[in-house]
């Protein structure tokens, strides 16, 4: 034995029948989950049988979402935990509400194209704080549990951002690149143990918020979504392969199955689900 894990996987699981995506019993936190990825990240994991907490700043959303997953999901009984973990004080109401679990999917996050001259500190501390030490700071409550119980599942959302760095948002691609390097470093502390970490980087995905914006963008620039839209791959984005945005199930379907026992070979990864838009085979 290495820790706690096994030497060798069973000839049952090598041989690839019933791939075992089954949570039933597990209990799951996905931040920022009131909409978009977040969302059907808990639509995923609630089908897969897991309980799932909600989070995110105002109860209305949360009341909204746990709605929309219900009916989405026979037999789900989401909740919800309202707190703002842009803030030191937030993520402790979080830990005080949600004091164990077996699943943490770090979605959190905010962006904001603006040119480099024009970032003041308190954008690049803004950014910092929300996007990366929200997940710290429950990562730090959350890990040791997990190692003390042996299994356990945590999940960086980064962005190809963090790869491939926008001019447009500089300090949009450090925050995402500091959750790289913060998932593989905690993965470091694992090994040989049932818990794995991970992070997942979705590239251009079409969230409920992405009309508005860019209707709001279109009619400044006098033109039009679709003509946006078009614009995203062939000009800010051309390496794409998808050519077009990724909806929010795709992500999330990589997201729950990196959170499934069927994941348990893979940690410490990155895993892209951006389209094809980094052209590194690694």
């Amino acid at each position: 034995m290495i820790g706690k894990a096994p030497l060798y996987a069973s000839e049952q699981h090598l041989s690839g029948e019933d791939m075992d995506l089954d949570l039933t019993g597990r209990h799951a936190l996905v931040t920022g989950s009131t909409r978009g990825i977040g969302l059907a990240t808990v639509v995923e994991l609630a089908s897969m049988g897991a309980s799932v907490v909600i989070n995110g700043r105002a109860n209305a959303a949360i009341d909204k979402a746990i709605e929309t997953v219900t009916n989405k999901t026979e037999g789900a009984k989401p909740s919800g935990v309202a707190a703002d973990l842009g803030t030191a004080e937030g993520c402790q109401a979080l830990i005080d509400a949600v004091p164990d679990l077996d699943i943490l999917v770090n979605n959190m996050g905010i962006y904001e194209p603006k040119p480099f001259e024009k970032i003041p500190d308190e954008g690049w501390e803004s950014m910092f704080s929300i996007n990366v030490m929200s997940g710290v700071r429950l990562s730090r409550h959350y890990l040791p549990l997990l190692l003390k119980k042996d299994w356990g599942r945590i999940v960086f959302i980064s962005s190809e951002s963090g790869i491939f760095v926008p001019p447009e948002m500089i300090h949009y691609g450090f925050s995402k690149a500091a959750q790289l390097a913060i998932a593989r470093g905690m993965a470091e502390l694992t090994r040989g143990t049932g818990i794995t970490i991970n992070s997942v980087l979705p590239g251009p995905t079409w969230v409920e918020m992405q009309k508005v914006r860019l209707g709001e963008r279109a009619e400044k620039m006098g033109t039009t979504v679709e003509k946006l839209i078009k614009q995203t791959f062939e000009k800010r984005r051309p390496s794409s392969l998808l050519q077009r945005y990724a909806s929010v199930e795709e992500v999330a379907s990589m997201i729950a199955y990196v959170c499934s026992p069927a994941s348990s070979a893979t940690n410490g990864a990155a895993l892209r689900v951006d389209g094809g838009i980094v052209r590194s085979p690694f």
